[in-house]
């Protein structure tokens, strides 16, 4: 489990990073709060912050139930798979919106890994 929690914190560290990018991108007095529009590079950090803390939301919980009912080694092992598609999501979204589905895409895939294999586990307890 300690890998899972190693794992857990790393996402945190990953998250609390891009809340400083947001905050520095907003400048001073560039976007001023509660304004959360008027420079598309701060626009597009927001967006990177609040996108990761919706998925955030079905990872952690989700890896953690798959550590407990599965496997911690396959738990953390999707939770650094969702953090590198974190990683590559804000660098192509930074550059150009358009371009962050693989990003995108590799979390999702590793969130419905997470999902499945916690329900499997789970159920295989009953």
């Amino acid at each position: 489990m300690q890998y899972v929690a190693i794992v857990t914190i790393l996402l945190i560290i990953q998250y609390m990073a891009y809340m400083m990018f947001c905050g520095f991108a907003r400048g001073k007095d560039t976007v001023v709060a509660p304004a959360t529009s008027g420079d598309e590079r701060f626009e597009k950090a927001f967006r990177v912050q609040m996108n990761t803390l919706e998925q955030l939301m079905v990872t952690l919980p989700s890896m953690w139930i798959c550590a407990y009912f599965f496997s911690p080694l396959w738990a953390a092992g999707l939770g650094v798979v969702f953090m590198v598609g974190r990683l590559l999501y804000r660098q192509a979204y930074m550059k150009d919106p358009a371009t962050r589905g693989t990003g995108m895409m590799i979390g999702f895939v590793a969130n419905i890994g997470l999902i499945v294999l916690s329900l499997w586990g789970a159920i295989g307890q009953i």
